[in-house]
């Protein structure tokens, strides 16, 4: 039934071929039967398996997986190509694969991983993830029939209709999660509820969306009975009930479940055992596959007896027929802390530690560091100076402390802060040591210049790596923000420093960084070079800067990476890390050589050259009726001070305590980080929030206004605000060129409408004292002190802006919307939307020149620099666009 020719067939052979076969029937062909399952470039796989469920491994998630999520970090392909085949080793007819990671480009990373997994990987995949964006970058790199997971209602049906859409469009099968819009409840716990959720969602995704039901796996949702929680107890049960009535419901459908979250924070026995347990019953329910670490999984006739039964007890939430005595003496008929008893001994615990005075001598050193423990460490050292030299205790004993803690801090099983105490430590230590040791040449490690470059004034990164570096026996020179390469040229020169450190957070400040190696190239100067900050890529500083530099450069993601980099570059040993970064580089251009043909294909334009032009201008279709608000003045106005205790509850404390205080969970367990963030956080949070009050350390200020303006194509032109004829300031606007094609200046009323628009603009800042605090106590080495309360200025600055944004909108009588707490209104729950300068929707930063001459912010002490960034540091401003359809996005 097919016939043709080849790669050199010519239209001479198909013409013939043509005559030839012209009258001819096709050969009947047998219908087959439908088989639902996915596939992969190399085979398929059925839903239904013969003699198990459909195994999805669990293990390539960013959530989930520790070492996954280090391997996508470190853009280790091999690493991650060969925890994928593992999986399939173990049994895993399905790779589950997850790249949602805040500050990455999760679409970027699905669309190379996807791509690599289908050359490479015999297994169909599972594409997870809640963004519609990094769903489709894996659908259109993948080489088979693929799995979504997962869609659900909990932001109503607009996300859910794009995830079944994009079912249909690719021909993939689609996870529907139990999760609805309840603003209490979403995730459904009962078995009504959840049983209610599929029901509705099958009828959308079949009757509504097109989609095969032999292609929908419903999610019942596992949640864990491991916590205590009296509304956990029958979570087990309820999912078990659930399954069971879905399964007999809707029979030409699958079923599957995230198995591993029925024993979250148990210990690794524990979890193995419940795990299996559950999966068994879930199994008889009707369960038809499952998200699991595979070898992880043992059959009731690997379990002990009575560990099966326990499991049992607990999943159905029944109490023992009589009280048992645990090993702490204490008596009780509670499932979970009968199971939880069974396995004390089953695998490794954590020792009780012993406490410092109770260790030897060489312990001792190590622990003040490792632990940060300042009490009866002089004791400790001057007990020390009776055995050794203070250069043996410092090279020998204190940096090997420093030297696990750098190894813990990688590992994830320690929290920046904690470091920063053993920086204390080490500081107070080397202080005290000093009068004893000898001076001469070959105590430092290596000398190093740091500077922030012109025009940047973030200093907190680049602090951090002078901390680890002067606490790890370096000689550190820190130029501080601002600086220009003639001023580190001479600081390099003066201290003969082995390399040279640069750091900026702006996008322009990468720009001056290459700006600056271009310089010393001129200048003859190879001294190795040390890059980072927020805006600088480990691909950009190795693919292109390398490039341009004619010395040695590495690129440093964190302050122990630079340690690393340091003791290379002292040693003479940079061979190592030259050949790694030649080695990443080039598996990047393998990677991206391989997609290229594809990549091109999809990225090409139509070919219609002369309206290309006339369709990036096109407007895009952003309502151009909706009313405009009548502002309560035009021009600006200044709010010189606004109380603390109002700007306090606007502070997103996620962003505070992950972000800038660098409380990260890493290896810990839910229960564990939460009791971090209660235990430690929090305190500080509260600490430091009556010590600004207390202290007058934050001065809140604010310079906003009102200005008449209308759009003109890409275009915001302001007027007078006294003539509203007279045009003073014009912004231009990037436009998307595919998507919806949108421009911030659409959500103005055009030029030619006669019509005056209104646009709200704000600056805002919590002063400089904060600023100069934060200095005063890095430079007196209280390093802990010192990030809680820089974090706490920047982000006050932001609650700031976050609190004068909602004061603007009900100026403007626009707040109806608004969500009724910061919760939702960080999630941008409001009318409207607050754009500023270097975000994607208005990437311009010499934009602030005109925004600065419009409010004149010099009223409340902020400034522009040579880069056009406000100083003081915790100070941002925002152009306030008041249409209800305005929202963040990119161009």
């Amino acid at each position: 039934n097919i016939v043709g020719g080849c790669c050199g067939t010519t239209p001479d052979h198909i013409a013939v071929l043509v005559q030839r076969i012209r009258d001819r029937e096709p050969a009947a062909v047998e219908k087959q039967a439908y088989e639902s399952g996915c596939t992969s470039l190399y085979g398929a796989v059925e839903y239904d398996q013969d003699v198990s469920i459909l195994n999805i491994g669990e293990r390539c998630n960013a959530s989930g997986s520790r070492k996954f999520k280090r391997l996508l970090e470190e853009e280790d392909l091999d690493g991650i190509m060969s925890l994928a085949k593992s999986q399939f080793k173990e049994g895993s007819h399905v790779i589950d694969v997850n790249v949602d990671y805040a500050g990455r480009d999760n679409a970027a990373d699905m669309r190379t991983l996807v791509s690599r997994f289908a050359r490479e990987l015999t297994t169909p995949l599972m594409l997870d993830s809640t963004q519609p964006a990094t769903i489709e970058a894996g659908l259109k790199a993948a080489a088979g029939k693929c799995l979504i997971n997962s869609a659900n209602l909990e932001d109503g049906e607009e996300k859910f209709a794009a995830m079944c859409n994009l079912a249909r469009h690719y021909g993939a099968g689609l996870v529907l999660g139990c999760i609805d819009e309840d603003p209490v409840d979403a995730m459904a716990r009962t078995a009504d509820r959840k049983f209610d959720i599929a029901a509705r969602m099958r009828k959308l995704a079949v009757s509504k969306y097109g989609i095969d039901e032999r292609d929908i796996l419903f999610d019942p949702l596992v949640l864990p009975v491991s916590t205590g929680m009296d509304k956990d107890r029958h979570s087990a049960f309820e999912t078990i009930e659930g399954t069971r009535r879905i399964a007999q419901a809707f029979p030409n459908c699958q079923i599957t479940c995230g198995l591993s979250n029925v024993s979250f924070g148990l210990k690794p026995a524990a979890r193995v055992v419940l795990n299996s347990v559950m999966l068994h019953e879930l199994v008889r329910a009707g369960m038809t596959s499952a998200i699991v670490h595979v070898s992880k999984i043992l059959p009731e006739t690997k379990i002990d007896d009575a560990q099966w039964q326990s499991a049992l007890d607990l999943i159905y939430d029944r109490g023992a027929p009589a009280p048992v005595k645990l090993r702490d003496g204490t008596v009780t008929d509670d499932p979970l802390q009968i199971f939880i008893n069974l396995f004390d001994d089953a695998d490794a615990t954590v020792t009780q530690k012993q406490p410092i005075s109770d260790l030897l001598l060489e312990e001792r050193l190590r622990t003040h560091i490792i632990d940060g423990e300042k009490q009866h460490l002089i004791e400790t050292l001057e007990e020390a100076l009776r055995k050794y030299s203070a250069l043996e205790i410092v090279n020998d004993h204190l940096l090997d402390g420093m030297r696990v803690v750098g190894d813990l801090f990688g590992a994830g099983q320690m929290q920046l802060p904690f470091v920063l105490q053993s920086a204390e430590a080490m500081k107070i230590a080397v202080a005290h040591l000093e009068p004893y040791m000898d001076h001469i040449d070959g105590q430092s490690k290596g000398i190093i210049v740091l500077a922030t470059v012109k025009g940047d004034v973030h200093d907190i990164g680049k602090n951090l790596v002078d901390i680890i570096l002067s606490n790890n026996g370096y000689t550190v020179h820190n130029l501080g923000i601002k600086q220009p390469i003639s001023r580190i040229v001479d600081a390099w020169r003066e201290t003969g420093a082995d390399a040279i450190g640069l750091s900026g957070l702006l996008v322009k400040s990468v720009n001056v960084m290459e700006e600056n190696l271009r310089e010393l190239n001129a200048q003859s100067i190879t001294v190795p070079m040390l890059l980072g900050g927020a805006a600088l890529s480990r691909q950009y500083a190795e693919e292109h800067l390398r490039d341009v530099y004619d010395g040695d450069l590495f690129y440093g993601k964190d302050a122990f990476e630079g340690l690393r980099v340091m003791k290379m570059i002292t040693s003479q040993n940079t061979e190592q890390l030259n050949s790694d970064i030649s080695e990443r580089v080039n598996r990047r251009a393998y990677i991206q050589q391989s997609g290229t043909s594809d990549k091109s294909r999809r990225n090409a334009k139509p070919d219609f050259a002369g309206n290309i032009d006339i369709a990036v201008r096109t407007r895009s279709d952003v309502a151009i009726d909706v009313p405009v608000p009548t502002p309560p003045f035009w021009g600006t106005r200044v709010v010189e001070h606004v109380p603390p205790e109002q700007v306090y509850p606007y502070i997103n404390t996620t962003a505070l305590f992950r972000g800038q205080w660098h409380f990260r969970k890493g290896s810990m367990t839910d229960d564990d980080y939460a009791a971090t963030i209660r235990e430690r956080a929090l305190p500080m949070f509260e600490q430091l929030k009556n010590q600004c009050a207390d202290e007058r350390i934050l001065h809140p200020a604010v310079v906003y206004g009102y200005f008449p303006c209308r759009s003109d194509g890409d275009d915001m032109i302001i007027f007078d605000p006294d003539d509203h004829a007279c045009p003073v300031q014009r912004f231009t606007f990037p436009r998307q060129e595919l998507k919806r094609r949108l421009c911030i200046s659409d959500f103005l009323r055009a030029r030619d409408t006669g019509e005056v628009d209104v646009i709200g603009m704000h600056c805002v800042t919590v002063g400089h004292d904060v600023s100069q605090r934060a200095r005063d106590l890095f430079e007196s080495d209280a390093y802990q002190e010192y990030l809680f309360l820089h974090g706490l200025g920047v982000e006050c600055a932001e609650a700031l802006a976050e609190l004068w944004h909602q004061r603007m909108r009900q100026e403007l009588g626009i707040a109806g919307d608004d969500a009724p707490n910061t919760h939702g209104l960080f999630k941008q729950q409001y009318q409207g939307s607050r754009y500023s300068f270097g975000y994607p929707a208005c990437p311009n930063m010499a934009d602030q020149q005109q925004l600065f001459a419009l409010l004149k912010p010099d009223r409340i002490g902020c400034t522009l620099t040579e880069n056009w960034q406000i100083e003081p540091e915790q100070s941002t401003s925002a152009i306030i666009v008041h249409h209800p359809q305005a929202k963040y996005f990119t161009v």
